[in-house]
């Protein structure tokens, strides 16, 4: 099995939006909008200082995607990533593709010189947040709150 982790290009973002549509429909906050996730994705990568999304491929094939968005913490004095849409398909989970597509997302933010990775999943998927306990995420005493503009 052939392993490669890169950042995506163009021609991969109709099969990223194919992961947030599998993703979304695991999260009770988000519903797929195949329009939005494409003008998302798209956006990302036209803007590489906003963050980079991450490809997972297995064999040549897109198995997975994190979406690693950079912002600055005042607490942290300087910058720091918000780590999001991470999925490996479901038949390609249970293998450590997840770990090893989140390790090499930290391997960029430190050699980027990130000091922290903060990260949501949905309180109802046990599996999800098992598996970022195990990379070493330590639950928040924030609390996440938000409102549309």
């Amino acid at each position: 099995m052939d392993i490669r982790i890169d950042f995506a290009t163009a021609a991969d973002l109709p099969h990223l939006a194919d992961l947030l549509a599998e993703l979304f429909g695991l999260e009770s906050d988000f519903a797929p909008d195949r329009a939005k996730q494409l003008a998302g994705l798209r956006l990302i990568l036209d803007h590489p200082a906003l963050g980079r999304l991450f490809v997972l491929r297995v064999d040549g094939e897109v198995a997975g995607m994190a979406n690693a968005l950079v912002t600055v913490s005042t607490a942290e004095g300087g910058r720091v990533l918000l780590l999001e849409d991470v999925i490996v398909r479901g038949r390609q989970r249970g293998a450590g593709l997840g770990r090893r597509l989140v390790e090499q997302v930290f391997d960029w933010a430190r050699a980027e010189g990130m000091t922290r990775v903060t990260l949501l999943a949905d309180r109802a998927n046990a599996p999800a947040l098992a598996f970022y306990e195990r990379l070493g995420f330590e639950p928040s005493a924030m609390r996440v709150l938000r409102r549309p503009l």
